[in-house]
């Protein structure tokens, strides 16, 4: 079972796409057998500069989520369809989400706080607990 949800109005301008796969309750045990031809591929979805990170969902290993780069939803749809993992039943059900990415340099369309805005922002702490 798949589903395609976007709302892309602007199909020429990239824009970041999370796949997201549901899978069988066995799959960390089920995938060993495909996990190469997977990698491979998304390997190769990678360096085309498609895939930009993926992984699965950990503590349980009840899915996946990989995030795409494209003009739309349909390089996300594309992979999946061919997907070793859903073209031999590891992945229950799939589907694709535009994510609007604001923040970040890899952001699709970054958006920084007036600076007025920023100025009011109390000062988050760092990792060692000291506010910057």
């Amino acid at each position: 079972m798949s589903t395609l949800e976007s709302s892309s109005t602007t199909r020429n301008a990239t824009a970041h796409y999370l796949l997201l796969y549901d899978v069988v309750d066995d799959y960390v045990g089920r995938r060993a057998m495909y996990r190469d031809a997977h990698l491979s591929y998304a390997w190769q979805a990678h360096e085309r500069g498609d895939l930009v990170l993926a992984g699965a969902l950990a503590d349980p290993v009840d899915g996946a989520v990989l995030l795409f780069r494209g003009t739309s939803p349909d390089v996300a749809a594309t992979f999946a369809k061919a997907d070793p993992y859903v073209t031999n039943g590891l992945v229950t059900r799939w589907r694709v989400r535009k994510w609007s990415t604001v923040v970040g340099l890899e952001a699709a369309t970054p958006i920084r706080p007036s600076a007025a805005a920023a100025q009011a922002l109390p000062s988050l702490p760092d990792a060692s607990g000291d506010a910057r």
